[in-house]
């Protein structure tokens, strides 16, 4: 075993980050012995240094990161900062210095990877970021390395543990949307603002990942299709109850029929009780990932928090070690399809639509004729009569799969009809 240690920059020290220095400290024998040579803790950045930060040698603390990564002796810095800057100049930064990166930033990952890649290409040093999607569950090397000779058609997931608690909660006790969410708040699951989770944007960057990834090309976030879940409600899963399904925030990455385009979305849907992501409870995450010779796999576990992440930075800050002593670099960005992203509106794909109609005869015939006009084809209906509202009856057409601008042409079609007074609700079924 080599005795010089490597020497680590923590950018950041928040839950993550300092959950990180702590298994560090804790583990340094293990981690050493697995690396073949000590790893040391040589310099912690943050913004605000009179924190007590327990188990953290105050020496250590500093709040200019540049001057700690151009000091001349940091083989690998882990950046837990977050957000695009300055995280995104501090990586750069350690490339120009000869330090390899391990990352959880999912935000800039998505936006800027390319960029991030190249110029971690540029220098001949890794660039590793297991954390950045679904915590502690092993997805992003998987898919780099053990798929890597596979074809994949499909990644489909539940990659937000946020609002995966809040719709458990919806289906398993009735509650309203406001009335999990305040549990998950309470509870710790969801921060003071839950804008990024529940709109969306927190699965939408870790679908962009996933999907350049999976299928070998550039999808940054505005590629990503998105679409939040606060106006699912509990009259939604009790449609879904009555189709056997339950409702997730999917996060859905799909290679084209003809394998010409890929598409990734985010957004509600349906999914059949049957099926494995149905049975994701709680705040845990879960991805399925369909492939040509492999089949289908799924990956489950925690895909949050400051363990379950810090646990994904210390497997990257490994094998990053590793290479370095191998005076070698793991697999990078691999981009070679150059595939376009198609929009949404060319996706095929199923509904649910609830519909608020007169309760008179021929109603069903006009609302069949719209959606016979827009070329969608419809599975099942059922009407019956809302004794609340005297005169009007609640019809719930679900439909064939057809490509999604169909469907939302015949949804505002539907709307100009005098008999329908209103769309209950739309939602898209997955996972047949």
């Amino acid at each position: 075993m080599r005795t010089r240690p490597l020497k680590v920059a923590l950018l950041g020290c928040g839950v993550v980050g300092s959950e990180v220095a702590r298994i560090m400290t804790t583990h340094a024998d293990d981690l050493a012995a697995r690396i073949g040579a000590p790893v040391e803790l040589a310099g912690v950045a943050v913004r605000r240094p009179s924190k007590v930060r327990e188990g953290i040698d105050p020496a250590l603390v500093t709040t200019d990161a540049t001057a700690l990564l151009k000091r001349g002796d940091i083989d690998v810095a882990i950046e837990v900062i977050g957000g695009i800057e300055p995280a995104r100049t501090l990586i750069t930064t350690a490339f120009e210095h000869g330090i390899a990166v391990v990352s959880a930033n999912k935000a800039l990952l998505a936006q800027d990877g390319a960029a991030l890649h190249a110029a971690a290409e540029q220098a001949g040093l890794d660039l590793y970021y297991e954390a950045a999607v679904a915590g502690a569950i092993p997805l992003i090397r998987p898919l780099r390395e053990s798929l890597a000779g596979d074809k994949i058609n499909r990644v489909m997931g539940i990659v937000n543990g946020t609002t995966n608690f809040i719709l458990d909660k919806m289906d398993s006790t009735g509650a309203g949307y406001q009335e999990a969410l305040d549990e998950a708040t309470a509870l710790g699951y969801a921060e003071a603002d839950p804008t990024a989770d529940v709109e969306g944007y927190d699965a939408a960057a870790k679908a962009a990942i996933l999907a350049g990834i999976a299928f070998h090309t550039r999808v940054r976030l505005d590629d990503v299709h998105r679409e939040g879940m606060t106006e699912v409600s509990a009259a939604d899963f009790a449609s879904a109850k009555r189709m056997g399904c339950t409702i997730k925030l999917l996060a859905i990455c799909e290679r084209a029929a003809d394998g010409g385009s890929v598409t990734a979305r985010v957004h509600p849907a349906m999914i059949p009780l049957s099926h494995p992501l149905a049975s994701v409870r709680e705040a845990y995450n879960a991805v399925f990932v369909e492939a040509e010779a492999a089949g289908r796999l799924m990956f489950y576990g925690p895909g949050a928090g400051g363990s379950p992440t810090a646990s994904a930075v210390l497997g990257d800050l490994v094998a990053v070690c590793r290479n370095k002593l191998a005076e070698a670099t793991g697999p990078g960005e691999s981009a070679y399809t150059q595939l376009p992203v198609s929009p949404m509106g060319d996706v095929v794909t199923r509904y649910h639509i609830s519909l608020d109609v007169a309760d008179k005869p021929g109603v069903l015939a006009q609302v069949a004729t719209v959606f016979a006009e827009h070329g969608v084809s419809i599975d099942t209906v059922r009407q019956q009569g809302r004794p609340e509202i005297d005169g009007e009856a609640s019809l719930v057409v679900v439909t064939h799969r057809a490509p999604d601008a169909a469907l939302s042409g015949t949804v505002e079609a539907l709307r100009k009809l005098d008999t329908v007074r209103g769309v209950a609700s739309i939602m898209r079924v997955e996972g047949e």
